[in-house]
């Protein structure tokens, strides 16, 4: 496809509740979001396809946005692109891939970082960042998001705050209730484990990241089967988690800002 950006915007709506809506229409590409119309990123945020066409080229004017010559639709432009690649080293994000690697290495289990964004664990980096599979995972029904849920950040809620919990599986919680208890078990355990919740034939072991204050600044997760991440082998793959992690903590937070281990 030729893309091209736009020398001149529409002037979008004014005010925070525009700027609100931009961010919006960008998250619209969430998880390899497919190239979207200005009607199709309407319908997807409830807006007039007027109002979406100014906001989407106000943001293409920027270069936020990229737009398809031909189709006139939309996908993410070249500042996005830009913005995330400093992030992910100001966040010392690259010098985690080797860690990662050798994990994935060792355990024969794929091995992913995480950090937490509203109601989602975001891989930002491991084996499963690959251009086919969304980035996105639900806290309530994956390890990482366990662990980033038991350990939260200041500002960061708890399950009730979270939407309505999706089931994906017969396994999956999916009462607040019981997901709380579930928590505090992550919490005595000192890891997370995801057997089969987010999908059949998966089993997944997890671990914070923490920094001093006691917070999960990452989450540190091997997937398999059950198959390779036996109930003989759990606690095998738990300490190969955690030495990992206190690699990363090393390489990812400044002296002042480390932690240590999860109190069992």
């Amino acid at each position: 496809m030729t893309f091209v950006r736009q020398a001149e915007a529409g002037r979008a709506p004014g005010g925070a509740q525009a700027v609100q809506r931009a961010l919006d229409i960008l998250h619209c590409f969430h998880d390899n979001a497919p190239d979207l119309s200005a009607s199709e990123l309407a319908g997807r945020l409830g807006l007039s396809t007027s109002t979406a066409h100014r906001l989407a080229r106000t943001l293409l004017g920027a270069g936020f946005l990229e737009q398809d010559a031909r189709t006139a639709r939309y996908r993410l432009g070249p500042a996005v692109t830009e913005l995330g690649r400093l992030s992910y080293h100001q966040r010392g994000l690259h010098l985690a891939s080797p860690e990662l690697a050798e994990l994935a290495r060792r355990t024969g289990a794929t091995a992913d970082l995480a950090i937490r964004s509203g109601p989602y664990a975001v891989i930002v980096a491991g084996g499963s960042v690959t251009p086919k599979v969304g980035l996105r995972r639900p806290l309530h029904s994956t390890a990482l998001g366990k662990v980033l849920l038991a350990w939260p950040r200041p500002g960061e809620g708890g399950p009730e705050t979270l939407p309505p919990l999706r089931a994906f599986t017969d396994r999956t919680i999916v009462e607040v209730e019981a997901f709380a208890r579930e928590l505090e078990q992550v919490r005595e355990a000192a890891h997370a484990l995801n057997d089969g919740e987010s999908a059949h034939g998966v089993r997944t072991l997890a671990v914070p990241v923490l920094d001093r204050g006691g917070s999960a600044r990452f989450a540190l997760a091997v997937r398999a089967t059950p198959e390779v991440i036996t109930d003989e082998r759990m606690p095998w793959f738990v300490d190969q988690a955690r030495a990992c992690t206190h690699a990363l903590e090393v390489l990812l937070l400044p002296p002042g800002e480390r932690g240590g281990p999860a109190s069992t």
